[in-house]
């Protein structure tokens, strides 16, 4: 190496360091003024006359003895800790580099099939399938939509909506998994009896598969058939109060519910032809290991 090309390295790598350094202070002086800001008072003070509002509900469940206000319980403090996380991880991020929005966005998707794999965790693979299902899907939905930038290719916007799309492919596999295992359970009987005269499996479990993933799109279906008529949605009125047109508010969340739909479409369907695989032995006979584990 030269004497002037190793000086030209050397400058590289010192202006490498202090961009790094600079950006580093960027993140945080950016966490520090939103975690400053007055809004954040005002938003403790909201969230604890929500509290008020849970723990009147906790105590109706507990009251009647139905069961899951533990549940409802260790969910809510769960969600409030990782969404007040999630806002300030958030914060620090829009001061970032845009590649960090792919780190972000896997590390949703991974999440997101673990999180919802449990409503499933009966049939073997169902984390592989969740996994697969929700990255594809969300990963599709995300990726075509950002190249024609119905999604804007900014920190901001790739991590916010694609957040929504992905907690939407996360919902409906639950729904579909816990749906699915139900039928199976439920409808084991018939099954049999088709599979001993020699039915193939995937024809089988077509119609419980059919049910499943229709049983998973209900609430985004009801969703879109309400719109305007019984909510307004809180990306159209966030938009409004920003003084966005309020026609073009109406026209982008109505696209936005669409790549929902579609985010969870694809996951629902992709799961259940991942899963249904994964209830039959190599002798294309149910698994009773699977349907003790679903009944257990």
């Amino acid at each position: 190496m030269t004497p002037s090309s190793a000086v030209t390295a050397s400058a590289i790598a010192s202006g490498l360091t202090l961009a790094t350094a600079s950006a580093g202070e960027d993140a945080l002086a950016t966490l520090f003024e939103h975690a400053t800001d007055s809004a954040v008072v005002t938003g403790f003070v909201q969230i604890g006359i929500a509290i008020v509002l849970a723990v009147l509900v906790l105590l109706v469940t507990y009251v009647r003895d139905m069961g899951f206000g533990r549940e409802l319980a260790t969910t809510a403090g769960r969600g409030f800790v990782q969404i007040l996380a999630a806002g300030a991880v958030i914060g620090t991020l829009l001061a970032a580099h845009l590649a960090w929005a792919s780190v972000v966005l896997t590390f949703m998707i991974v999440a997101a099939a673990w999180i919802s794999h449990k409503r499933g965790a009966a049939i073997p693979g169902a984390f592989r399938a969740s996994l697969l299902a929700i990255a594809v899907s969300s990963g599709l939905v995300i990726g075509s939509m950002a190249l024609v930038a119905v999604i804007e290719q900014t920190m901001r916007d790739l991590i916010v909506i694609g957040s929504m799309v992905i907690a939407m492919a996360m919902k409906t596999n639950s729904l579909t998994l816990e749906r699915f295992t139900g039928e199976i359970s439920a409808n084991r009987a018939e099954i049999e009896a088709a599979l001993s005269v020699g039915a193939p499996p995937d024809c089988v479990v077509g119609e419980y598969v059919s049910t499943s993933v229709y049983a998973a799109l209900v609430p985004v279906l009801d969703k879109i058939k309400s719109l305007g008529i019984v909510s307004i949605p809180g990306l159209m009125s966030g938009m409004i109060v920003a003084g966005a047109n309020p026609i073009y508010a109406a026209q982008y969340q109505f696209a936005i519910m669409l790549l929902l739909f579609a985010a969870g479409a694809l996951t629902s369907m992709s799961s259940t032809l991942l899963v249904s695989r994964y209830v039959f032995t190599d002798a294309k006979q149910l698994d009773d290991g699977v349907l003790e584990a679903i009944d257990a």
